[in-house]
């Protein structure tokens, strides 16, 4: 009979929410003594909580696991999250896999580690029944903590697979998201990232809301800074806007998913809006908060995207100040319904329309920094520690960086941004 794991190490891929499970998932490991480690060749269990959003997300994984099995051949692998859950008998054929919990049973996989170590096994149970909310939320990170508030989604958009992976849109309570916000700020933590799968849905079967949640937040002490991630232009109202607007804790930062900019492709995408609602939220959020940072998700190559519904795309996000791009190229899910679609775009194609893109989005960036160069801002400056620098980010969510000093990591200091070095990063070159 083989020992019981000593040394635990994790990684994850995908999104915030992911990294606030893990953080939550490696707790319950810790809190019964068992070790963190960072290296994957030190530990005894390497746990990599999975993503299925692409299936390059999906490759990734798999060549983690042969580099894991490479460099450590004793080491036991648990796989779970989304690719766990949608696809457990095939990953649980991957040589070197132990164990495959999908997303409910992760949060049990300290306990399953412990009644079977010796006895490999997958569980994974019908995700689409659950009504259970695990609440999470990442430690570590002196500066930032991501806070699950809601997980799952009703909308089934038709090139996406999440919601089959995560099931229903469920939230937690916003009594019990102010006890989570109250034990992070405990630790010293000044910065709490929102994180969900739809995070604008919080609240709407419990009769409360994201709006009530967020002035509810704004009140915790400890917490200076509150940040939401990536919300529908359909659910992001004008009472949230002019919160933030009014708001000293709310960043005036937006992260708001298009994903087109032809209205044909979002009605065969099944998006809630059309593109006009898009730029609506966005011209509002200017109007309001000329200096606030928006960032769009596009994916190109949807099937049937013709040179036309590219061009619209383009020109669209050409004509609105968004300060910056998420670019995604489309991939097949055998879970969602655009993988039955007809009239796939090659390849070739969607190489060249996500180059375009990307430069698109470099432009917009630049252009972003320019209309801030010489305001005055507040950075918190992070732990990490690069090439000699520590880095920061602004409310607006401009990254800067500053020759490092430990004094000032988790610090929030007004800065004024005049001084751009070689490579276009807002250089801070002195101590304040």
């Amino acid at each position: 009979m083989n020992k019981m794991p000593q040394k635990i190490a994790f990684h994850t891929f995908g999104c915030k929410l992911n990294f606030a499970e893990t953080s939550t998932i490696a707790r319950s490991f810790t809190e019964r003594g068992y070790e963190k480690v960072e290296s994957k060749e030190l530990a005894d269990l390497f746990v990599i909580n999975t993503c299925t959003v692409t299936d390059n997300a999906e490759k990734k994984c798999k060549t983690l696991i042969k580099q894991a099995r490479k460099h450590n051949p004793d080491i036991k692998i648990a796989l779970v999250g989304c690719y766990a859950q949608l696809r457990p008998d095939d990953t649980s054929l991957l040589e070197g896999v132990d164990f495959v919990l999908g997303n409910e049973e992760k949060f049990k996989l300290v306990e399953h580690v412990e009644q079977a170590y010796d006895n490999c096994y997958t569980v994974a149970g019908d995700i689409n029944t659950s009504k259970v909310f695990s609440p999470s939320y990442s430690l570590g990170d002196r500066t930032r903590s991501f806070l699950k508030i809601q997980d799952g989604c009703d909308y089934f958009c038709t090139f996406c697979a999440i919601p089959f992976a995560r099931g229903r849109s469920r939230s937690d309570s916003i009594e019990n998201l102010l006890e989570q916000a109250r034990s992070i700020a405990a630790q010293g933590t000044k910065e709490l990232i929102l994180t969900g799968v739809n995070i604008g849905t919080f609240g709407e079967k419990s009769g409360s809301s994201l709006f009530e949640l967020l002035k509810e937040l704004e009140k915790v002490e400890g917490i200076e800074r509150i940040r939401i991630s990536s919300i529908e232009p359909n659910l992001l109202t004008d009472e949230i806007i002019h919160l933030v607007h009014a708001s000293k804790v709310i960043m005036p930062h937006f992260h708001i998913p298009l994903q087109s900019g032809s209205d044909k492709i979002l009605s065969q995408m099944k998006r809630k809006y059309p593109r006009e609602v898009f730029a609506n939220r966005v011209l509002k959020i200017k109007e309001l908060m000329p200096h606030a940072c928006v960032a769009a998700d596009v994916i190109i190559g949807f099937p049937g995207e013709l040179d036309e519904d590219f061009r619209h795309t383009y020109d669209f996000i050409d004509g609105l100040p968004v300060s910056y791009l998420h670019v995604f190229t489309y991939s097949d899910r055998p879970e969602a319904k655009s993988s039955r679609f007809t009239h796939k775009v090659q390849g070739k194609v969607k190489k060249e329309r996500s180059d375009r893109l990307h430069l698109l989005g470099e432009k917009k960036a630049r252009l972003f920094h320019k209309e801030n160069f010489d305001s005055q801002r507040s950075v918190l400056w992070e732990a990490t520690k690069s090439k000699g620098f520590l880095h920061g980010f602004t409310d607006n969510y401009i990254q800067i960086k500053t020759p490092y000093n430990p004094e000032r990591i988790n610090k929030i200091e007004p800065i004024v941004l005049n001084n751009l070095d070689e490579n276009g990063e807002f250089l801070i070159p002195f101590a304040l």
